[in-house]
């Protein structure tokens, strides 16, 4: 391709770009396709000779729409949002353009500057004090990673990485059973073992972690010449929006001197609103604290922002300097990969600048409080309508509910008929044993009409 052809191209693509999201009312949101139907769309081998842009694009519209589920869609429901407001958008094209490697200060100056400085608007905005670092991860699950590493290590005096875990004390880490499961990947992967993260009861309206069911199960490991290291707790836990009272389970964390993390992966973008910082009450004391702006505050996935009150533990934990990765001559500047698993790094931090400027934290914050209140209003609906009853009140914009008097195989038989009717998509959760149908509002572009369209859908096929 030339140049001129990609100019060309590049204009079709953005124009094109616009239409399918000023339309995407039109189509269904979760892909209709059956498994192996588009697979078979596609072309065994790759051509030997090069094919038009008009032929592949025509086969993009024949093969990979129709089996695309539109996570930008207004009426999607389901999970937490990806969202990829317009300016995050047009700040990935110009990173795609540019294709920088931003691994290190000296690769892309501009870039680590500019993650430096983003990091810390995102702190100011959530309400973060000071002596709070950040680094741009490509998920939460990557930065839960990274905390579970320097558990690990700070734990182990930091020979982890050096002497395997092989003769080491048996590593201890706690959290609840709200978690996200990517806190028992880190554990797999950090060696310590699915056997060794202990699930502490949860409590309370918000489900949180029980502090003195904590205090009693280090306390037991510590009996039993086991090595307590660390915790992680959870604001806005993924499947009913679990908030753990943070400022105690932290303070049982320091009378043990764990390293403790915490994941906000969802809600943390709603502490952009000062109203909403309760529900991480004491959060300052944590050692690490990851949200990502690519759920709910509107920036392209993937962008997590990972802040750190010692980034030092992390880095002892993670940097490696080989001769080839080395900037002389400029002491003291940060390499971004030596805070990070990946060594190579996109240029993640673009999207956020060009994000804030065009809207400004007012308007996000409005879209925020929104997305809040409708939950709350739906919520009440759905509780007062005779065929269903609210299992989980709302935290933020998220809540769950059932089918009243129906069995697990009525709510999945229930998500079933919503999802393969197209026009609004949600998912099931796990409450205390039994399946609940989880509903969440955060896609950047609904609206409240679509939230009342929405109530509409669940009557119809509730009936």
């Amino acid at each position: 391709m030339h140049w001129d052809e990609f100019s060309d191209w590049g204009a079709k693509i953005s124009q094109w770009a616009a239409d399918y999201h000023k339309n995407l009312r039109n189509r269904p949101v979760r892909a209709q396709t059956q498994p192996g139907d588009v697979a078979a769309l596609i072309a065994q081998s790759a051509p030997e000779g090069p094919q038009s842009m008009e032929a592949i694009m025509a086969d993009f519209e024949r093969v990979v729409m129709p089996g695309m589920t539109h996570w930008q869609h207004p009426r999607f429901f389901a999970y937490f949002p990806a969202n990829a407001a317009p300016p995050s958008m047009l700040a990935e094209m110009l990173v795609s353009t540019i294709a920088a490697q931003c691994m290190l200060w000296q690769t892309s100056p501009a870039a680590t500057e500019m993650e430096t400085v983003m990091l810390d608007w995102l702190r100011q905005a959530i309400g973060l004090p000071e002596k709070f670092s950040g680094v741009i991860q490509d998920s939460a699950s990557s930065a839960t990673l990274a905390a579970v590493l320097t558990m690990r290590e700070r734990a182990l005096n930091w020979q982890g990485n050096r002497s395997g875990l092989s003769g080491a004390p048996r590593l201890r880490i706690y959290c609840s059973a709200e978690v996200h499961t990517s806190v028992d990947r880190a554990i797999w992967v950090a060696g310590i073992g699915q056997d060794n993260l202990v699930r502490i009861p949860v409590c309370g309206a918000r489900r949180g972690m029980d502090p003195e069911a904590l205090r009693a199960a280090i306390e037991t490991d510590i009996a039993a010449g086991d090595l307590p290291a660390g915790l992680i707790a959870c604001t806005g836990g993924t499947g009913t929006g679990a908030c753990d009272d943070i400022a105690a389970v932290l303070a049982v964390g320091k009378e043990f001197n764990l390293y403790s993390h915490v994941d906000a992966a969802w809600a943390g973008a709603g502490m952009i609103c000062p109203e909403f910082r309760a529900l991480w009450a004491g959060v300052e004391g944590a050692d690490s604290i990851v949200f990502n702006p690519h759920k709910w505050l509107g920036a392209q996935f993937d962008c997590s922002a990972h802040f750190l009150a010692d980034p030092a533990s992390l880095v002892k934990t993670l940097a490696i300097k080989p001769e080839y990765l080395k900037t002389h001559g400029h002491d003291g500047v940060i390499n971004y990969s030596e805070w990070s698993l990946p060594l190579g790094r996109r240029f993640r931090a673009l999207k956020l600048w060009f994000l804030l400027r065009s809207y400004g934290l007012e308007a996000l914050r409005q879209r925020l409080r929104n997305h809040v209140a409708w939950a709350e209003d739906l919520a009440d609906r759905v509780s007062q309508h005779p065929r269903f009853e609210i299992v989980t009140s709302p935290v933020l914009s998220l809540f769950t509910f059932r089918l009243a008097g129906g069995d697990d195989a009525a709510q999945i038989a229930f998500v079933n008929r919503i999802n393969d009717d197209g026009r609004i998509y949600i998912t099931q959760t796990q409450v205390d044993g039994q399946i609940a149908v989880r509903f969440q509002i955060g896609q950047f572009d609904v609206t409240q009409e679509d939230v009342h369209f929405a109530y509409d859908v669940l009557c119809e096929l509730a009936a």
